[in-house]
């Protein structure tokens, strides 16, 4: 019997229209454009403005997107998963509300957060409902809205961040083709070095908490970019071995957007070229789950039919991750 697998048969994304330059930065916090680009590669950042707008406002507009390339009726959604640390509300599911603006009636759906590995998370999680043939079309969301939970009087952390969603459909194939592999792991022991640490059960907000500025990502630089230039490189490169792939099999490099130098750091490791691995930290900075199908979206154009392409992530959990992936269409 023929295996299915699951294919990523489209794909698209959406950022706000407002974009938040590092010369803004520079009247907001002390800091550089210099100083920002050299340590980071970005330039700018998307950030959702207004008044009751939260991240299922991004989710939404990536999805209808995504099914309008996909020629897709709501109705035929058996499943939607997205990936977020920043949902609308603590309950319901950032999914349940994109969902219902989308109309999927059909659908069941639901939340995962595992910070910047989300993505990948739900598109292994989501890949697997395909995979045993109980559904035919699931929808994968990488959605944040960052700019909720930075601090711009923090110079370490508010230049990284931005808002930003992306989606991509998966339906099942018997072609060699889809989702070939996926490893992810995770260690809580990573949790000191990045968290947010108020909000939650364990200690809910308070005004001592708010007047604590404790409802903002807090994070030790240092000790997450070594953990994240070990970790992820080696998982992509564990993908590729044990798949037996070398660089020159590899088509595409689609690394989680957090820094410049983590990026390039997992290209040498896994002995690809530069010119294979896909880069927007400039245009859009770290947008947490919404990195990844982001890329995908920004360089659909080039992606053919048979590439073979690893996704990479690494996020506060700590969790991290690697896909491989065996692009199933050619440019539309």
């Amino acid at each position: 019997m023929t295996q299915l697998r699951a294919a990523i048969t489209g794909v698209h994304g959406y950022v706000p229209d407002y974009i938040l330059t590092n010369k803004e930065l520079e009247t907001i916090v002390d800091t550089t454009d210099e100083w920002i680009t050299s340590r980071t590669g970005i330039k700018q950042r998307h950030i959702l403005k207004g008044e009751g707008q939260g991240t299922s406002v991004m989710g939404i507009e990536a999805v209808k997107g995504l099914l309008a390339k996909t020629n897709t009726r709501p109705e035929e959604i058996d499943l939607l998963i997205c990936a977020t640390t920043t949902p609308d509300m603590t309950f319901p599911a950032t999914a349940n509300i994109i969902s219902d603006a989308i109309g999927a009636k059909n659908a069941f759906s639901y939340d995962i957060q595992a910070a910047c590995s989300g993505f990948i998370y739900a598109l292994s999680t989501g890949s697997q409902f395909i995979e045993t043939g109980k559904y035919k079309k699931v929808v994968i969301v990488g959605a944040d809205k960052m700019s909720s939970i930075i601090d711009y009087t923090d110079r370490t952390t508010c230049i990284i961040f931005g808002d930003g969603a992306g989606a991509v459909m998966l339906e099942p194939t018997q072609e060699d083709l889809g989702i070939k592999d996926f490893i992810l792991h995770s260690d809580g022991a990573g949790a000191q070095y990045l968290h947010m640490k108020a909000g939650g059960s364990r200690k809910p907000a308070t005004h001592e908490t708010i007047d604590a500025r404790e409802h903002y990502v807090y994070q030790e630089g240092s000790a997450v970019f070594k953990f994240a230039v070990t970790n992820m490189a080696e998982v992509a490169a564990q993908i590729m071995e044990r798949n037996h792939l070398t660089g020159n099999d590899i088509a595409w490099l689609v690394p989680h957007q957090a820094n410049l130098r983590i990026i390039n750091a997992t290209g040498q490791r896994m002995g690809i070229d530069d010119s294979k691995v896909m880069i927007n930290i400039h245009k859009y900075g770290n947008t947490t789950s919404g990195t990844i199908p982001l890329c995908l979206w920004d360089y659909e154009s080039q992606l053919k039919k048979g590439d073979n392409i690893v996704l990479a992530a690494f996020g506060g959990g700590f969790t991290w991750g690697s896909v491989y992936i065996k692009w199933a269409y050619d440019p539309k």
